[in-house]
């Protein structure tokens, strides 16, 4: 536990990357790792990860975030690698069964009875956000986040700087992406790799409410 609140407490926020340092390819399937293991409501699994670790496809990133959002370009720019967290549209009965066979697959089902449990369970929620509450991107779009923090701890765990990014054009990246057209939304933007010595937030104290003013115990 000591070594996840070390890593808590000593990640941030970066502003600036150091190009030079690139994140080595052990350290890239680490994050792959990670965002493949994602919890997620149900393990619905609603989402899908682009990663850039070139120039050319961070150059394609960079292109959602001219104009009134270009104080975020440098970041993509002069990261080591982007991660692109993507949400779906819609979820679709295919990509439901697509997890509902690959949990059988892993063997998550002692019997037929507990994979129709499953399925039935799952498609409850599903359904209820579909069609009832009818917020169904809202919902795969939370599920994003909880990917979003799975992925800035674990990096911080291994050493590695993040900066997340909502400061982007996601009407552009869909396009550049071509995620429209594969059911998919652009969620959040994550930079990877290592701080300059120009990243001014590297050198000030982590501020945060006190615990009394956050937390209630019952």
């Amino acid at each position: 536990m000591s070594t996840i609140i070390d890593a808590a407490k000593r990640r941030y926020t970066t502003k600036a990357f150091d190009a030079s340092r690139k994140l080595t390819a052990e350290q890239i399937d680490q994050i792959e790792t990670l965002l493949q293991l994602s919890p997620s409501s149900t393990n619905a699994q609603p989402w899908h990860f682009v990663i850039a670790g070139t120039d050319e496809g961070k150059a394609r990133i960079a292109k959602a975030t001219l104009g009134a959002t270009a104080y975020n370009e440098p970041k993509v720019r002069q990261a080591s690698h982007v991660v692109v967290l993507c949400s779906r549209a819609v979820m679709t009965d295919v990509h439901l069964a697509q997890v509902l066979a690959q949990e059988e697959r892993d063997g998550r089902f002692a019997s037929p009875d507990a994979k129709e449990g499953q399925h039935r369970g799952r498609s409850m929620f599903v359904n209820l956000h579909r069609f009832e509450r009818r917020d169904a991107q809202h919902w795969t779009d939370k599920q994003a986040y909880i990917a979003l923090g799975f992925l800035l701890l674990g990096a911080a765990a291994m050493g590695i700087d993040a900066c997340p990014i909502e400061g982007f054009d996601q009407s552009v990246l869909d396009a550049e992406l071509g995620l429209r057209e594969q059911g998919l939304c652009s969620a959040v933007i994550v930079a990877l790799g290592h701080h300059s010595e120009q990243d001014f937030n590297a050198k000030l104290p982590k501020s945060r409410l006190p615990k009394e003013q956050v937390i209630t115990r019952l």
